[in-house]
């Protein structure tokens, strides 16, 4: 019982460390929060919902598989050799192609015009939620490119 605990301190440190050292976790994660955020607004099936956060998921997750990559290469190359580039550019690929993916899957789940002007005049309904959601733009631009260490762990 006590391993399985600490496996989960593990993933932890591990999500952790993407959220502080890796900027481009922190933009899907922000992304994924505006989704979620505005996602009940439209009205989503189960199977769409399933879908949405199973892309959520595996866009965040071939980013944290990018940055083991990365950071196993970085560990076991001192003098890199041209495949590691290859890995680390193909990891990163990887991420890139769940990412464009993504946005065609949200095109498809939230191009419904008549729900978009309802949360449009919503919005604009209420001066206080819009004025919440202008305000959150800055701080999540603040925490992609000011809240991460720029030092990573060697």
């Amino acid at each position: 019982m006590k391993r399985l605990f600490i496996s989960f301190i593990y993933a932890g440190r591990g999500f952790w460390y993407c959220v502080r050292y890796e900027r481009h976790f922190r933009i899907h994660l922000i992304v994924a929060t505006y989704v979620l955020a505005f996602a009940p607004s439209f009205s989503l099936s189960r199977g769409e919902w399933a879908a949405l956060l199973t892309i959520i998921a595996l866009v965040i997750s071939t980013e944290s598989i990018n940055t083991a990559i990365e950071r196993a290469i970085d560990i076991s190359a001192k003098n890199p050799h041209p495949l590691a580039q290859v890995a680390k550019d193909a990891a990163a690929g990887a991420v890139l192609f769940c990412s464009m993916i993504s946005i065609i899957i949200a095109g498809v789940l939230f191009y419904k015009p008549n729900e978009l002007l309802k949360l449009w005049l919503k919005l604009l309904k209420n001066p206080w939620e819009l004025l919440l959601l202008a305000m959150s733009v800055p701080v999540s631009i603040l925490i992609i490119f000011y809240c991460g260490t720029k030092d990573k762990i060697k």
